[in-house]
């Protein structure tokens, strides 16, 4: 009898969820940047690396060399800016700075 697979994992659930709504990664992201540390987003810059087809893929859409991206995304990776820019472009995204609520209120009543 063939051995069928009728549960992904968590990891895997996750990919397909991002590789099939670009709204959610991008909230996912988003989430991360909020909340998590550092492990945590590259983590889910793997994931999202693994969704868009993989990091030599990403790699070269982003023209970063891949085996330092390989690098800069293990759990003990340490992006720079520039490097994460180009991963985040290649992803069709970019960084953004936002006000926190308070802040947002202290800039209009000053």
């Amino acid at each position: 009898m063939p051995n069928t697979k009728t549960q992904i994992s968590h990891e895997e659930a996750t990919i397909a969820a991002l590789k099939r709504d670009p709204a959610f990664a991008v909230e996912y992201l988003n989430a991360v940047l909020a909340d998590g540390d550092r492990e945590e987003l590259l983590l889910s810059l793997r994931r999202m690396a693994e969704a868009l087809g993989g990091v030599a893929a990403l790699a070269k859409k982003s023209e970063l060399n891949a085996k330092s991206l390989y690098r800069t995304l293990s759990s003990k990776g340490n992006p720079e800016l520039k490097s994460l820019s180009a991963l985040l472009g290649a992803m069709g995204m970019r960084l953004a700075v936002q006000p926190l609520p308070k802040l947002r209120w202290r800039l209009t009543h000053a």
